[in-house]
Protein backbone atom coordinates (compact mmCIF):
# COMPACT_ATOMS: atom_id res chain seq x y z
CA UNK A 1 0.00 0.00 0.00
CA UNK A 2 1.33 3.39 -0.70
CA UNK A 3 1.63 5.23 2.36
CA UNK A 4 1.07 9.50 2.51
CA UNK A 5 2.69 11.74 4.10
CA UNK A 6 3.24 15.00 5.72
CA UNK A 7 -0.49 16.65 4.70
CA UNK A 8 -2.45 12.83 5.32
CA UNK A 9 -0.99 10.46 7.18
CA UNK A 10 -2.37 6.96 5.49
CA UNK A 11 -5.51 5.79 7.51
CA UNK A 12 -7.36 2.29 6.80
CA UNK A 13 -10.92 3.14 5.09
CA UNK A 14 -13.74 1.10 6.30
CA UNK A 15 -16.22 -0.85 3.54
CA UNK A 16 -19.58 1.21 4.24
CA UNK A 17 -23.06 -0.60 4.61
CA UNK A 18 -24.88 -0.86 1.72
CA UNK A 19 -28.28 0.95 3.76
CA UNK A 20 -26.17 4.05 3.69
CA UNK A 21 -27.73 5.36 0.48
CA UNK A 22 -31.33 5.45 1.84
CA UNK A 23 -30.04 6.33 5.54
CA UNK A 24 -28.38 9.56 3.72
CA UNK A 25 -31.50 10.68 2.39
CA UNK A 26 -30.13 10.95 -1.32
CA UNK A 27 -29.94 8.73 -4.07
CA UNK A 28 -28.50 10.31 -7.28
CA UNK A 29 -31.01 11.11 -10.49
CA UNK A 30 -29.81 11.08 -13.49
CA UNK A 31 -25.81 11.48 -12.04
CA UNK A 32 -23.35 13.11 -14.58
CA UNK A 33 -19.46 13.07 -14.47
CA UNK A 34 -17.87 15.69 -16.61
CA UNK A 35 -14.71 14.87 -18.32
CA UNK A 36 -12.96 18.22 -18.52
CA UNK A 37 -11.37 17.01 -22.26
CA UNK A 38 -11.86 15.27 -25.09
CA UNK A 39 -12.13 11.29 -25.20
CA UNK A 40 -9.57 9.40 -24.63
CA UNK A 41 -7.78 11.32 -22.10
CA UNK A 42 -6.84 10.78 -18.31
CA UNK A 43 -10.24 12.58 -17.61
CA UNK A 44 -12.58 10.53 -19.74
CA UNK A 45 -10.34 7.62 -18.41
CA UNK A 46 -11.02 8.79 -14.72
CA UNK A 47 -14.72 9.17 -15.14
CA UNK A 48 -15.46 6.31 -17.58
CA UNK A 49 -13.19 4.09 -15.26
CA UNK A 50 -14.87 5.00 -11.92
CA UNK A 51 -18.35 5.53 -12.95
CA UNK A 52 -18.71 1.80 -14.89
CA UNK A 53 -17.18 0.43 -11.74
CA UNK A 54 -19.70 2.10 -9.11
CA UNK A 55 -21.92 0.51 -11.36
CA UNK A 56 -20.55 -2.92 -11.79
CA UNK A 57 -20.34 -3.66 -7.74
CA UNK A 58 -24.20 -1.93 -7.28
CA UNK A 59 -22.30 1.07 -4.83
CA UNK A 60 -24.25 3.54 -7.38
CA UNK A 61 -27.99 2.27 -7.78
CA UNK A 62 -28.21 3.88 -11.44
CA UNK A 63 -25.66 4.87 -14.25
CA UNK A 64 -23.76 7.51 -14.34
CA UNK A 65 -23.21 9.00 -17.70
CA UNK A 66 -19.92 10.55 -18.89
CA UNK A 67 -19.97 14.09 -20.64
CA UNK A 68 -16.93 15.37 -22.34
CA UNK A 69 -16.38 19.01 -21.74
CA UNK A 70 -13.22 20.22 -23.05
CA UNK A 71 -11.75 23.74 -22.86
CA UNK A 72 -9.01 25.12 -21.42
CA UNK A 73 -7.47 21.85 -19.53
CA UNK A 74 -10.70 22.10 -16.80
CA UNK A 75 -11.49 25.86 -17.47
CA UNK A 76 -14.57 25.49 -18.94
CA UNK A 77 -15.90 22.60 -17.20
CA UNK A 78 -14.88 24.81 -13.42
CA UNK A 79 -16.56 27.90 -14.94
CA UNK A 80 -19.67 25.83 -16.20
CA UNK A 81 -20.14 24.34 -12.69
CA UNK A 82 -20.21 27.86 -10.75
CA UNK A 83 -21.97 29.64 -13.30
CA UNK A 84 -24.96 26.80 -14.05
CA UNK A 85 -24.87 24.51 -11.20
CA UNK A 86 -23.61 25.78 -8.49
CA UNK A 87 -25.96 23.48 -5.98
CA UNK A 88 -26.39 20.31 -8.09
CA UNK A 89 -26.17 16.95 -6.28
CA UNK A 90 -25.84 14.81 -9.45
CA UNK A 91 -22.88 15.76 -10.93
CA UNK A 92 -18.72 15.59 -10.39
CA UNK A 93 -15.93 16.89 -12.09
CA UNK A 94 -12.59 14.63 -13.07
CA UNK A 95 -9.63 16.84 -12.17
CA UNK A 96 -6.01 15.76 -11.75
CA UNK A 97 -2.62 17.76 -9.91
CA UNK A 98 -2.66 19.76 -13.13
CA UNK A 99 -5.94 21.27 -12.35
CA UNK A 100 -4.55 22.47 -9.31
CA UNK A 101 -1.74 23.42 -10.73
CA UNK A 102 -3.91 25.45 -13.10
CA UNK A 103 -5.58 26.88 -10.44
CA UNK A 104 -2.60 28.23 -8.54
CA UNK A 105 -1.67 30.01 -11.82
CA UNK A 106 -4.82 31.39 -12.51
CA UNK A 107 -5.85 30.13 -15.67
CA UNK A 108 -9.20 29.28 -14.61
CA UNK A 109 -10.15 32.77 -14.23
CA UNK A 110 -11.27 34.04 -11.18
CA UNK A 111 -12.31 30.46 -10.22
CA UNK A 112 -10.14 28.07 -7.76
CA UNK A 113 -9.59 25.59 -4.87
CA UNK A 114 -11.95 27.33 -2.87
CA UNK A 115 -14.98 27.42 -5.20
CA UNK A 116 -15.78 23.50 -5.67
CA UNK A 117 -16.44 20.69 -2.92
CA UNK A 118 -13.44 18.40 -3.15
CA UNK A 119 -14.92 14.88 -3.35
CA UNK A 120 -11.91 12.12 -3.03
CA UNK A 121 -9.32 10.29 -5.24
CA UNK A 122 -9.46 7.44 -6.93
CA UNK A 123 -5.60 7.04 -7.65
CA UNK A 124 -2.18 8.50 -8.47
CA UNK A 125 1.06 8.05 -10.65
CA UNK A 126 3.93 9.76 -9.87
CA UNK A 127 6.99 11.78 -11.08
CA UNK A 128 10.29 10.92 -11.80
CA UNK A 129 13.77 12.17 -12.96
CA UNK A 130 15.09 10.19 -15.99
CA UNK A 131 18.45 10.44 -17.36
CA UNK A 132 20.19 7.71 -20.74
CA UNK A 133 21.62 5.09 -19.48
CA UNK A 134 25.36 6.28 -20.04
CA UNK A 135 24.51 9.55 -18.21
CA UNK A 136 27.21 10.68 -15.88
CA UNK A 137 24.60 11.20 -13.62
CA UNK A 138 24.00 8.38 -11.13
CA UNK A 139 21.36 9.61 -8.56
CA UNK A 140 19.72 13.17 -7.44
CA UNK A 141 22.59 14.71 -5.78
CA UNK A 142 24.87 14.11 -8.98
CA UNK A 143 22.15 16.21 -10.98
CA UNK A 144 21.86 19.04 -7.68
CA UNK A 145 25.15 18.89 -8.21
CA UNK A 146 25.54 19.44 -12.01
CA UNK A 147 22.17 22.40 -11.29
CA UNK A 148 24.75 24.16 -9.08
CA UNK A 149 27.95 24.36 -11.55
CA UNK A 150 25.75 25.42 -14.54
CA UNK A 151 22.29 24.99 -14.41
CA UNK A 152 21.99 26.33 -17.99
CA UNK A 153 24.02 23.64 -19.19
CA UNK A 154 22.17 20.96 -18.88
CA UNK A 155 19.09 20.61 -21.20
CA UNK A 156 16.10 19.56 -19.91
CA UNK A 157 13.02 18.31 -21.49
CA UNK A 158 9.23 17.25 -21.48
CA UNK A 159 5.97 17.31 -22.40
CA UNK A 160 4.12 20.80 -21.73
CA UNK A 161 5.45 24.33 -21.26
CA UNK A 162 7.39 26.42 -18.60
CA UNK A 163 5.09 26.02 -15.64
CA UNK A 164 3.35 22.55 -16.65
CA UNK A 165 3.79 19.92 -14.44
CA UNK A 166 6.77 18.54 -15.66
CA UNK A 167 8.50 21.28 -15.87
CA UNK A 168 7.60 22.06 -12.55
CA UNK A 169 8.85 18.39 -11.24
CA UNK A 170 12.47 19.15 -12.18
CA UNK A 171 11.91 23.26 -11.02
CA UNK A 172 11.46 22.27 -7.71
CA UNK A 173 15.00 20.26 -8.14
CA UNK A 174 17.24 22.83 -9.34
CA UNK A 175 15.23 25.13 -6.54
CA UNK A 176 16.28 22.83 -4.15
CA UNK A 177 19.91 22.92 -5.57
CA UNK A 178 19.86 26.39 -4.63
CA UNK A 179 18.94 27.44 -8.52
CA UNK A 180 16.57 29.95 -9.89
CA UNK A 181 14.48 27.65 -11.91
CA UNK A 182 14.01 30.08 -14.76
CA UNK A 183 17.53 29.65 -15.76
CA UNK A 184 17.02 26.29 -16.95
CA UNK A 185 17.24 25.22 -19.97
CA UNK A 186 14.02 23.77 -20.60
CA UNK A 187 12.78 22.63 -24.16
CA UNK A 188 8.92 21.91 -24.58
CA UNK A 189 8.00 18.43 -26.33
CA UNK A 190 4.27 17.91 -27.75
CA UNK A 191 4.28 14.89 -25.09
CA UNK A 192 6.19 12.23 -23.24
CA UNK A 193 6.64 10.52 -26.10
CA UNK A 194 8.81 13.24 -28.19
CA UNK A 195 10.39 13.75 -25.09
CA UNK A 196 11.78 10.27 -24.31
CA UNK A 197 12.76 10.08 -28.13
CA UNK A 198 15.05 13.11 -27.47
CA UNK A 199 16.53 11.89 -24.27
CA UNK A 200 17.32 8.53 -26.21
CA UNK A 201 18.61 10.55 -29.28
CA UNK A 202 20.93 12.55 -26.82
CA UNK A 203 19.06 15.81 -27.79
CA UNK A 204 17.66 17.03 -23.97
CA UNK A 205 19.89 15.31 -20.37
CA UNK A 206 16.84 15.21 -18.03
CA UNK A 207 13.68 13.63 -18.69
CA UNK A 208 11.23 14.30 -15.88
CA UNK A 209 7.90 12.46 -16.61
CA UNK A 210 5.56 9.94 -14.84
CA UNK A 211 6.26 6.50 -13.32
CA UNK A 212 3.59 4.74 -15.65
CA UNK A 213 5.14 6.08 -18.92
CA UNK A 214 8.85 5.15 -18.53
CA UNK A 215 8.68 1.64 -17.47
CA UNK A 216 9.38 -0.10 -20.90
CA UNK A 217 12.38 1.83 -21.29
CA UNK A 218 13.27 1.55 -17.80
CA UNK A 219 13.02 -2.44 -18.13
CA UNK A 220 14.89 -2.38 -21.25
CA UNK A 221 17.62 -0.15 -19.71
CA UNK A 222 17.48 2.63 -21.76
CA UNK A 223 17.29 4.81 -19.23
CA UNK A 224 17.91 5.69 -15.33
CA UNK A 225 15.82 6.86 -12.65
CA UNK A 226 17.59 8.96 -10.57
CA UNK A 227 14.52 8.94 -8.44
CA UNK A 228 10.82 8.55 -7.90
CA UNK A 229 8.91 11.90 -6.54
CA UNK A 230 6.81 9.59 -4.22
CA UNK A 231 6.72 9.70 -0.26
CA UNK A 232 7.87 5.65 -1.11
CA UNK A 233 9.61 3.66 -3.04
CA UNK A 234 6.82 1.98 -5.85
CA UNK A 235 5.86 -1.66 -6.01
CA UNK A 236 6.52 -3.88 -8.78
CA UNK A 237 9.64 -3.05 -11.63
CA UNK A 238 10.20 -0.21 -9.84
CA UNK A 239 10.84 -0.88 -6.72
CA UNK A 240 14.92 -0.47 -6.76
CA UNK A 241 14.13 3.31 -7.43
CA UNK A 242 15.19 5.04 -4.19
CA UNK A 243 12.42 8.46 -3.58
CA UNK A 244 13.79 11.85 -3.62
CA UNK A 245 13.31 11.56 -0.12
CA UNK A 246 15.81 8.97 0.44
CA UNK A 247 18.72 11.03 -0.81
CA UNK A 248 17.85 14.23 0.74
CA UNK A 249 15.34 15.71 -1.16
CA UNK A 250 11.97 16.94 0.05
CA UNK A 251 10.39 16.40 -3.08
CA UNK A 252 7.04 14.57 -4.15
CA UNK A 253 4.79 14.65 -6.98
CA UNK A 254 1.78 12.83 -6.87
CA UNK A 255 -0.31 13.14 -10.30
CA UNK A 256 -3.26 12.64 -8.33
CA UNK A 257 -7.03 12.00 -10.31
CA UNK A 258 -10.22 12.16 -8.42
CA UNK A 259 -13.28 14.24 -8.57
CA UNK A 260 -15.03 17.24 -7.45
CA UNK A 261 -18.10 18.73 -6.71
CA UNK A 262 -20.28 21.97 -7.33
CA UNK A 263 -18.98 24.96 -4.62
CA UNK A 264 -22.96 24.41 -2.91
CA UNK A 265 -23.31 20.52 -3.37
CA UNK A 266 -25.90 20.29 -0.59
CA UNK A 267 -24.44 17.87 2.11
CA UNK A 268 -26.42 14.85 1.80
CA UNK A 269 -25.41 14.53 -1.99
CA UNK A 270 -21.45 15.29 -0.99
CA UNK A 271 -21.69 12.71 1.87
CA UNK A 272 -23.11 10.00 -0.88
CA UNK A 273 -20.42 10.91 -3.23
CA UNK A 274 -17.58 10.69 -0.40
CA UNK A 275 -18.88 7.56 0.40
CA UNK A 276 -19.57 6.04 -2.54
CA UNK A 277 -15.03 6.85 -3.77
CA UNK A 278 -14.50 5.48 -0.32
CA UNK A 279 -16.32 1.96 -1.64
CA UNK A 280 -15.38 2.11 -4.01
CA UNK A 281 -11.24 2.05 -2.57
CA UNK A 282 -12.00 -0.66 -0.40
CA UNK A 283 -13.88 -3.25 -3.14
CA UNK A 284 -11.84 -6.19 -3.49
CA UNK A 285 -12.50 -5.91 -7.70
CA UNK A 286 -10.83 -2.15 -7.68
CA UNK A 287 -7.35 -2.58 -7.21
CA UNK A 288 -6.91 -4.58 -10.67
CA UNK A 289 -9.17 -2.46 -12.47
CA UNK A 290 -7.15 0.97 -11.44
CA UNK A 291 -3.48 -0.63 -11.45
CA UNK A 292 -4.24 -1.62 -15.24
CA UNK A 293 -4.43 2.05 -15.69
CA UNK A 294 -1.18 2.91 -14.72
CA UNK A 295 -2.47 4.30 -11.20
CA UNK A 296 -1.18 3.20 -8.30
CA UNK A 297 -2.76 3.29 -4.48
CA UNK A 298 -4.00 6.69 -3.67
CA UNK A 299 -7.07 6.66 -0.83
CA UNK A 300 -8.31 10.04 -0.09
CA UNK A 301 -12.12 11.41 0.70
CA UNK A 302 -13.97 13.80 2.04
CA UNK A 303 -12.56 16.63 4.33
CA UNK A 304 -9.09 15.03 4.62
CA UNK A 305 -8.80 15.16 1.05
CA UNK A 306 -10.17 18.91 0.94
CA UNK A 307 -7.58 19.80 3.14
CA UNK A 308 -4.71 18.32 1.18
CA UNK A 309 -5.82 19.57 -2.22
CA UNK A 310 -6.04 22.89 -1.26
CA UNK A 311 -2.82 22.89 0.74
CA UNK A 312 -1.46 21.42 -2.15
CA UNK A 313 -3.07 24.33 -5.05
CA UNK A 314 -1.49 27.17 -2.24
CA UNK A 315 2.29 25.22 -2.70
CA UNK A 316 1.96 25.56 -5.89
CA UNK A 317 0.68 29.12 -6.42
CA UNK A 318 3.62 30.46 -3.77
CA UNK A 319 6.05 28.39 -6.03
CA UNK A 320 4.70 30.12 -9.22
CA UNK A 321 5.14 33.26 -7.49
CA UNK A 322 8.46 32.52 -6.54
CA UNK A 323 9.68 31.61 -10.00
CA UNK A 324 7.95 34.59 -11.68
CA UNK A 325 4.73 32.69 -13.21
CA UNK A 326 2.35 34.61 -11.13
CA UNK A 327 3.08 38.36 -9.91
CA UNK A 328 3.91 38.10 -6.65
CA UNK A 329 1.72 39.94 -3.95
Amino acid sequence: MQRRSVIAAATALPFSAPGLVSAQGFTPQNPECIAPAAPGGGFDITCRLTTRVLQETGISPVPIRTQNMPGGIGAVAINNINAQRRSDPNVIVAFSTGSWLNMAQGRFGRFGENDVRWIGAIGADYGVICVKRDSPFNNLQDLMNGFRQNVAGIPVGSSGAVGSQDWTKVALVARAAGQDPRRMRYVPFEGGGAAMAALLGGHIQVFPGDASEIRGQYEAREIKILAVLSPNRLPGVLADVPTAKEQGVNIEWPIVRGFYGPPQMPDAAYTWWVDAIRRLQAHPNWAEQRNAQGLFEFNMVGEEFSAFAKARTAEYRQLARDVGIVPAQ
